[in-house]
């Protein structure tokens, strides 16, 4: 039961704060009679400040999640969700909806608690399958939102401001789960378990994950002893913390980005992720130019439904793929990053609108399929702390590169590019991450065959060296 509940009620929310009908159509939304916003104000002046708020309040949100135990920025998480849609729904005005991006991104940095929360109430051995869950049900509920948007949109012919309104709806009842979820009593960094101390590879143990000294043993945990402990003492503990904190998080960034598969791992990750973020944010500006909302039916519901369930099939179908990752990883992600330029460029360049969305779900189940190779092959020789650290390290990487990529290419302060010239700069981006990763395998290839011939030479050469030796094994025996 101690399991079961908080699982449940992950799902709950999980489910219910991803279910957004109205997101495949937020920029005919924007761009229609209801917000009446002109596309370059859209794509050029509204969109880019989520990148801009995500990048800058994901390392304090990563903190604050750890230090407050999760539950606190889940309830955050859920309020901004609200605020956002009560502000889709009523606000007006370019100022109003930069705003708005600005709490969906809080929202967005706030991911990090859902996915950490359930390792902390939760025994290790039930890490998978619990993780399985809350990640599944987040695809499921992404899904059906898009495709009952795209049916009450097709259908039932709903405005696109009641979809929003049902949107804000799903994001109330999300509100309510986090209420009742168990507060947890430990967390990665600042409340370890008292079990969870390691020593720390460096000093005495080289095969364990570094972490830090249990900190709770250093503050009091009773009333009686808070009570004699001096304010100043009390500060100067939780400053001595955070510093203890932030020492081993840099400690173990060094430790990890040393191992070289997964460096590569992580610069694929952050590369690919970067472009990924592009292509979705603003393929719906991208159809809206091939195929305007004002004069036909569009399906973009219906497309994100298909391309969220076959990414999701992709990424469990991982595990049954043939390959040595450790041995082609590299030449893999060269062939599936160049199939993702090819889609990008025709997305592009073929002006139909069918090609447009067909290529968009190759794109994104490829990109899924790939993370999902990646997460599996840099978590398998890590474990929690550090499991945290490197994810959220590639994911700030990643938002660095895309918030330089926003500002050079999309924002009005850059060049502030039309949606065209953006997706064949994108298509570029991934041509060249393949190029990249082509010349990694090569390297790789050629060093292990330089490696296998050193081997035959010196066996070679212990044979020889051993030959008239013959006689002598011979009267031993």
């Amino acid at each position: 039961m101690s399991v079961f509940l908080p699982t449940l009620l992950l799902c709950v929310y999980g489910f219910f704060s991803n279910l957004r009908p109205s997101e495949p159509f937020l920029t005919a939304y924007l761009m229609g009679p209801d917000k009446n916003l002109t596309e370059t104000q859209v794509v050029n002046e509204i969109y880019p400040i989520w990148t801009y708020s995500y990048l800058v309040l994901l390392f304090p949100i990563f903190l604050v999640t750890d230090y407050l135990r999760y539950k606190p920025v889940l309830l955050l998480q859920a309020s901004s969700l609200v605020v956002t849609y009560v502000m889709l729904w009523k606000a007006e005005g370019l100022l109003a909806m930069q705003l708005l991006e600005f709490f969906f991104g809080l929202a967005t940095a706030s991911d990090v608690a859902y996915y950490s929360y359930i390792y902390s109430v939760v025994e290790p051995e039930h890490y998978q399958r619990v993780t399985g869950y809350c990640r599944s049900i987040t695809l499921f509920g992404s899904a059906a939102g898009s495709l009952a948007g795209q049916l009450l949109f097709s259908v039932a012919k709903v405005q696109l401001l009641h979809l929003v309104i049902f949107t804000l709806a799903s994001a109330g009842v999300a509100f309510l789960a986090p209420w009742f979820l168990p507060m947890p009593k430990r967390s990665l960094f600042f409340h370890k378990s008292p079990g969870a101390a390691e020593e720390r590879p460096g000093s005495r143990s080289s095969s364990q994950m570094e972490k830090t000294e249990d900190l709770e043993n250093k503050m009091p945990l009773n009333i009686q002893e808070s009570t004699t402990m001096s304010r100043s003492s009390e500060a100067e503990r939780r400053h001595s913390g955070l510093k203890e904190v932030l020492r081993v998080l840099f400690e173990d960034f060094v430790q990890c980005y040393r191992c070289g598969p997964l460096l590569a791992w992580s610069l694929w990750w952050a590369l690919a992720t970067c472009g990924y973020f592009q292509v979705v944010n603003y393929a719906q500006a991208l159809w809206e130019n091939v195929r305007p909302s004002k004069n036909y039916e569009i399906y973009n519901g219906y497309v994100e439904t298909l391309s969220t369930l076959l990414g999701a099939l992709a990424a469990l179908l991982v595990g049954c793929l043939p390959v040595s990752w450790a041995v082609w990883g590299e030449m893999a992600l060269f062939l599936l990053s160049l199939l993702m330029a090819a889609c990008v460029f025709v997305m592009d360049t073929v002006k139909d609108i069918w090609l447009c969305y067909s290529s968009y779900v190759l794109f994104r189940a490829t990109y899924m399929l790939l993370i999902t190779v990646a997460t599996f092959q840099i978590a398998a020789s890590l474990s929690m702390q550090r499991y945290a650290l490197v994810f959220g390290v590639n994911t700030f990487v990643a938002l660095l590169l895309q918030t330089l990529l926003t500002v050079v290419v999309v924002d009005t302060a850059g060049l502030g590019l039309n949606v065209y010239t953006q997706f064949l700069i994108y298509g570029a981006y991934f041509a060249v991450i393949s190029v990249i990763f082509l010349l990694a395998g090569l390297c790789k290839l050629a060093s292990r065959r330089r490696s296998e011939q050193e081997v035959l030479t010196n066996g070679r050469a212990e044979t020889e060296s051993d030959s008239p030796s013959s006689s002598e094994a011979a009267s031993c025996r």
